[in-house]
């Protein structure tokens, strides 16, 4: 693959193999991996998954020239992707996906050796911050700065097997934390890891480890992760890229969805009332009333950030919203979203709009878990994208966009697709699209 230049600056080309390092190998990493896998072997179709099935209109709609994004940019191949990671369970990859009950056991068999050959390294846990869950497969350390030198380690003895590095966060909702003075710079957090700072959770460790080797990171799940001082400077510093948290899939994707479309139309809403039932682990940890105010917190933010209540103050004002997780084992990972949204139309009149959203929980993450790991990768080779740290144009796969301090996030889902497409463009020495198209009337 030929090495692209961009305003004197290269994109380095996606050469040997891609190591992807997940924390938590449970029912998101293991759909993930196991996808991956039967996507190689031609068993399925990459459904879902932006890099591998879609395409980027290049100049007029007239020109005819929309090749696929993996076509046009210089992504990793599926070919070369290698996977490992840590879990607190030791079941190797297929034991994990077995008892997740996400895939069914055709799909598993035909790719048994290949998941049972990925067992996962010992993680770094604490159950302070996961009320829910004990494990045996734990490392142990005398501080935490012990506990980060041991992670560092494994992403260096991975980095002598495969040529480049990217680590994603697939683990348990944490406890609700709030940025403390320890997370204000490197040098606090640092001296907080040899004192054992207790506002330092596990998933920090890992960013901290990933960030300090130059590996980018992507957090899946809620968890003040990479969102503080101390990792936006790390990020910076080493060229690592980092970009938002929790992976939106379900009752938010379809949020980022309506939500901008009242707006445009200039449409009222009353109250929005969103529950869900899930029984997979998630659910699980989530029925800890400390786990859920992280979850909380991520879903609640997005209507406020899109509807924009104090530039429609008679439309928005006095919205209501509402969010519920209910653990509900039977259900297993096929979670069940409904919301009831009461709007308000012409002089007031109101109306209602009913969805019930029976997903798949990990059939929608999988995707995202993948795109985001190929697109972190083609930044760090992007010295005009790794240099800024945040990956702002990759909201479009989160709940929580990270932005730079002070920046409200974009989460209308249409303009994050615009803002990612115009990117790849962008890098790729592309004219942008803006859609106003009256050149086609001249």
């Amino acid at each position: 693959m030929s090495t692209h230049e961009v305003g004197g600056q290269q994109i380095a080309p996606a050469t040997g193999k891609l190591g992807v390092m997940v924390v938590g190998m449970g029912a998101v990493a293991t759909t993930l991996i196991a996808g991956v896998e039967a996507v190689r072997k031609g068993l399925a179709k990459p459904i879902g998954s932006l890099t591998q099935m879609g395409t980027v209109r290049l100049g007029k709609r007239t020109d005819g020239n929309s090749p696929l994004i993996k076509d046009f940019v210089p992504l990793a191949s599926l070919d070369d992707i290698v996977f490992t990671g840590w879990d607190i369970f030791d079941d190797n990859v297929y034991e994990a996906a077995a008892h997740a009950k996400v895939l069914d056991n055709d799909h598993l068999a035909q790719i048994k050796p290949f998941l049972e050959a990925i067992k996962p390294m010992p993680a770094v846990f604490d159950q302070h911050y996961v009320k829910r869950l004990n494990g045996t497969n734990v490392k142990k350390g005398k501080h935490k700065c012990d506990l980060a030198m041991q992670l560092i380690a494994d992403i260096q003895a991975f980095k002598q097997k495969v040529d480049r590095v990217v680590v994603l966060w697939a683990g348990s909702t944490e406890i609700f934390l709030e940025p403390t003075a320890v997370h204000q710079s490197i040098a606090a957090f640092e001296k907080g890891l040899v004192d054992n700072d207790p506002s330092i959770a596990p998933s920090q460790i890992y960013a901290y480890a990933a960030l300090k080797e130059g590996v980018p990171f992507a957090n899946g799940a809620p968890n003040l992760t990479v969102d503080l001082p101390c990792m936006v400077e790390l990020s910076r510093l080493n060229s690592a890229p980092i970009t938002g948290k929790d992976f939106k899939t379900g009752q938010t994707f379809i949020k980022t969805v309506l939500a901008p479309a009242f707006k445009a139309r200039m449409l009222g809403v009353a109250g929005w009332y969103s529950t869900n039932i899930l029984g997979n682990r998630d659910g699980e940890v989530l029925d800890d009333p400390e786990s859920f105010k992280t979850k909380e917190e991520s879903k609640l933010g997005v209507l406020d950030f899109i509807l924009q209540p104090e530039l429609y103050p008679d439309l928005y004002k006095e919205l209501y919203h509402k969010v519920r997780i209910n653990y509900y084992p039977p259900r297993g990972d096929n979670k069940e979203g409904w919301d009831n949204i009461d709007i308000f139309g012409w002089l007031g009149y109101p109306m209602q709009i009913k969805v019930d959203f029976l997903c798949r929980d990990s059939i929608l993450a999988a995707p995202i878990a993948l795109d985001l790991v190929l697109f972190l990768d083609l930044a760090k080779r992007t010295p005009q994208l790794a240099s800024l740290g945040i990956q702002e144009w990759l909201s479009f796969y989160w709940k929580s966009p990270q932005t730079a301090p002070g920046l409200y996030p974009e989460h209308d889902l249409f303009i994050q697709s615009m803002k990612l497409k115009n990117t790849l463009r962008h890098i790729m020495g592309q004219d942008l699209i803006t859609h106003l198209g009256l050149e086609y009337y001249d």
